[in-house]
């Protein structure tokens, strides 16, 4: 198992990691300017552009990443080689789910930070006090936190969903006409089963309906760890599914 969490980790780093130490290194050089000099208007106009172009360069660089990563689980030539790999597709699955989770989550998390900062520092010191007052708040600071993991777990749902459909069309729909039209038709069920299965939310949460499906906004703190639950136990389910089919019917 270490093995592959460390072959997935490598192949993660492939695309993102240059894009990565780039902006790390930017911001960083961004920052440590704005916190020592008194810097003029236009040049922090200048920072905040490239700041902004940086979060979008490192969605791109990850998006990028997590195709070379889902290619090398389901199309030649490196499937081959993970499918003839002496251990069971769940391993290699989960490693390379877990590597696109952490790898995205902390590359993003550092670029949003940076901008972040970049930001207040510009705006000025007044607006770095009243966020600092009100995130010392212990239910806002609860409240964020919860809302973190939920975002985490929705994410991780998402990227489920996406390789399980891949799997469907690599196995069930791989010799079937209009195998695409029937993979989107197949995200559009997982989606909306997964918006039924929050009804169970429905005596702590708020109602929102978007044509069919369905939304539910926790109304208390409450809510949120059960909302964090049910979206990992749909995730791991969805997990479970895309293993075996990667184990027995799919077509490379």
């Amino acid at each position: 198992m270490k093995t592959q969490f460390k072959y997935a980790f490598l192949n993660g780093l492939y695309v993102r990691g240059v894009t990565f130490a780039i902006i790390f290194v930017m911001n960083a050089v961004f920052i440590i300017l704005g916190s020592v000099l008194k810097l003029p208007f236009a040049v922090h106009v200048v920072f905040l552009t490239l700041g902004g172009i940086a979060v979008a360069a490192m969605f791109a660089a990850n998006v990028g990443s997590d195709i070379i990563m889902i290619r090398r689980v389901f199309a030649s030539k490196e499937a081959y080689l993970q499918a003839l790999t002496p251990v069971p597709r769940w391993k290699t699955l989960l490693a390379n789910v877990t590597t696109m989770m952490c790898l995205d989550i902390f590359t993003m998390f550092i670029a949003s930070v940076s901008i972040t900062w970049i930001t207040f520092n510009f705006i000025g010191n007044n607006i770095w006090q009243n966020f600092w007052d009100v995130l010392s708040s212990e239910n806002f600071t609860v409240y964020i936190i919860l809302s973190v993991k939920a975002m985490i777990a929705c994410y991780l749902l998402l990227v489920m969903m996406i390789l399980f459909c891949i799997a469907v069309k690599k196995s069930f729909f791989f010799k079937l006409p209009a195998s695409g039209l029937l993979t989107f038709l197949l995200a559009l069920a997982c989606f909306y089963i997964a918006s039924l299965l929050q009804i169970v939310l429905l005596p702590i949460s708020s109602v929102q309906v978007f044509g069919i499906f369905v939304m539910l906004t926790p109304n208390s703190f409450a809510a949120f760890p059960i909302l964090i639950l049910l979206t990992i136990l749909e995730a791991a389910g969805l997990f479970i599914l895309t293993s075996k089919l990667i184990e027995r019917k799919i077509n490379i």
